[in-house]
């Protein structure tokens, strides 16, 4: 496989005053009824001299080809004179954006869901991105749908179970999931001279057809850590309220009063809606 080799072409400058003053000299053997030496001039002007020069503008370069060989590639930006007989095939070296279209793929439980990544890349190997693959960009679309599939299928949207944490989800570890797959693009477009700059999940969200029902999973899951969030509060404010009261020995209850006291307290506290109070006017046991 090829791998880049960058050059130092001559200045185009040079070969461009030569094109100048060979067609001043053609044009002086036309003139003067020497139209051979004229013919041979404009030959080698426009056929050998004329056809090497090439412009590089900033962030792009030149690949150059001779009879089949790869001779080199020419990065620095400006005028340059190179071998007429060379192939020159312009690849930018500027960062391009690609924004994956969204895909619907099951994640490792099985859950259909829609993602697409943001991917920003640019060629680090001219030589690779032209001779090793058919087209680069093509091969960039590729690779990145299969590797946002790969990783989807990797890892959970979401955590099934709400007290399992440790683990990487779609959702939860937007970072490492982004790390992780640009790490997996570099490896893949490797082999075409290609580096991922940055890659992110732009879009991610359950399919249409589960979407409802994970919506409805989500919603009792908050419900029900809410109430065990009350339950645990209100145990500890009734276990409070019974300490205070023997400690200044306001009120003496019995095993069976206590138990009725907790009973209303929990009422009172875990409770969805206001309660009514209701005042008692005869005894304690009445």
């Amino acid at each position: 496989m090829n791998t880049e080799r960058v050059i130092t072409a001559p200045s185009g400058y040079l070969a461009f005053v030569l094109v100048l003053i060979l067609t001043g000299v053609a044009a002086f053997c036309f003139w003067g009824q020497q139209h051979v030496i004229g013919t041979i001039i404009c030959v080698i002007n426009y056929f050998l001299i004329l056809p090497g020069l090439t412009i590089v503008n900033p962030n792009d370069s030149k690949v150059l080809t001779l009879f089949g060989k790869y001779t080199g590639t020419v990065k620095q930006d400006g005028f340059f004179w190179v071998n007429p007989f060379t192939v020159k095939k312009k690849v930018s070296l500027k960062a391009y954006n690609l924004n994956g279209q969204q895909l619907k793929v099951n994640d490792s439980a099985g859950n259909p869901i829609e993602i697409a990544a943001v991917i920003v890349w640019q060629i680090k190997d001219t030589a690779k991105a032209v001779f090793a693959v058919e087209n680069y960009l093509q091969y960039v679309n590729i690779q990145s749908e299969a590797a946002v599939r790969h990783l989807a299928n990797t890892f959970p949207y979401d955590h099934i179970n709400e007290d399992d944490t440790a683990s990487i989800t779609l959702r939860g570890g937007a970072e490492q999931v982004s790390a992780m797959l640009e790490t997996e693009l570099n490896e893949r477009l490797e082999r075409a001279g290609i580096e991922v700059l940055e890659a992110r999940i732009s879009h991610l969200a359950y399919a249409p057809e589960i979407a409802h029902a994970m919506l409805q999973r989500q919603q009792a899951a908050a419900i029900i850590s809410a109430r065990k969030l009350i339950v645990e509060g209100a145990v500890g404010m009734v276990e409070m309220a019974l300490q205070k009261m023997e400690e200044k020995n306001i009120i003496e209850l019995d095993e069976e009063r206590k138990a009725a006291m907790v009973s209303n307290l929990l009422v009172v506290l875990c409770g969805d809606k206001s309660v009514n109070p209701i005042v008692n006017t005869g005894t304690l046991y009445h």
